[in-house]
């Protein structure tokens, strides 16, 4: 029986246009009703998936900004923050390649260690309330997300692969979108925040379907009873094991399995 549907937004949940699609909002009120719990799952952070849900926004969870705040029934039961010495050691590096630009982010804000015109906006890195500063912010401030920008699309990989050689015993490097690296700390992520709101709830993973296209739903896919992936996903997230392949989010395959899901109950 499933119990809690979690949805990544951008390439998934969202249209096209980056848009809520209408008759997700009467689905999640419909499932609530019925039992099932609706998580927005994202990068985004906790205050902007508020504003996507606003019409049910009091009826759903959120694991937001990768894992690092997880609200359930409006009240925050999880928050990790970033080491002050950690985001030194990220910016230090970052430093030493010309085509990376690093952001961090607090509840609040967006930190530029670079020029605006070094990031590319794309839909789920809209860098609200952005703030150019020559140094990254100080060990008073929460950091709770940040994500380095490529100059260099066609080497997106590579330098994924080079940050993590040089960090990966502090972070975990994800490719998003044409341009984009998520930046975790390597003790937490998606699932992680997913398994201190199934804890609260006492759900098992197995009563879990979650939706998902991008590197950085791959820890949750993997360990939940029903991994949902998109068709416009990365290749290797389409082979996440015993994965159903749906539609795209264009045809907003998300809100027809949620559909099948309530038809069921």
């Amino acid at each position: 029986m499933i119990r809690l549907i979690a949805s990544d937004m951008d390439g998934t949940l969202l249209d096209e246009n980056g848009q809520v699609p209408e008759e997700t909002y009467e689905l999640i009120h419909e499932l609530r009703q019925k039992g099932v719990v609706f998580v927005a799952s994202s990068g985004r952070r906790h205050n902007t998936l508020r504003w996507f849900f606003e019409p049910v926004a009091d009826e759903m969870d959120y694991v937001a900004s990768l894992g690092t705040q997880v609200y359930a029934d409006g009240k925050l039961i999880d928050r990790e923050v970033f080491s002050y010495a950690s985001v030194l050691k990220l910016c230090e590096v970052c430093e030493g390649f010309d085509c990376l630009h690093i952001a961090v982010y607090d509840e609040e804000r967006t930190y530029l260690l670079d020029d605006l015109s070094q990031y590319v906006r794309e839909v789920d890195k809209d860098l609200p309330n952005a703030e150019r500063v020559d140094d990254p912010p100080s060990a008073e401030t929460c950091i709770i997300k940040a994500s380095v920008c490529c100059e260099r699309p066609n080497d997106i990989m590579d330098m994924a692969y080079v940050l993590e050689r040089e960090l990966g015993d502090l972070f975990t490097f994800m490719p998003s979108g044409s341009k984009w690296i998520d930046v975790t700390p390597s003790t937490f992520n998606k699932a992680t925040g997913l398994f201190q709101l199934l804890r609260y709830r006492g759900i098992d993973p197995a009563d879990v379907m979650c939706f998902g296209d991008s590197m950085n739903d791959y820890h949750i896919l993997r360990t939940v009873g029903h991994p949902m992936v998109m068709s416009n996903a990365r290749y290797a997230v389409r082979q996440t094991p015993g994965a159903r392949i749906i539609g795209s989010n264009a045809e907003h395959a998300v809100q027809k399995t949620m559909r099948e899901v309530l038809e069921s109950l």
